[in-house]
């Protein structure tokens, strides 16, 4: 079960690093993400990303984000 509050907090903080998509266990969007750091577009993906986990219901968080088998 992931948390989304630490979800959004570091698409709000971490963002432009990926953190949030390698919390989520999407290494392959983080990477990416990580590798086009030095623009602001992971920046600003990862704040609106932050900002959307924060203001989704728990349900919708997990539905989309929760553990996977």
């Amino acid at each position: 079960m992931k948390n989304k509050l630490a979800a959004g907090l570091l698409g709000i903080f971490l963002g432009d690093f990926g953190a949030h998509k390698f919390y989520l266990g999407k290494p392959k969007t983080g990477l990416l993400y990580l590798a086009f750091c030095w623009t602001a577009i992971p920046a600003i993906l990862g704040f609106i990303e932050g900002v959307s986990y924060l203001l989704s219901s728990e349900e919708n968080f997990q539905a989309k984000h929760g553990r996977r088998y």
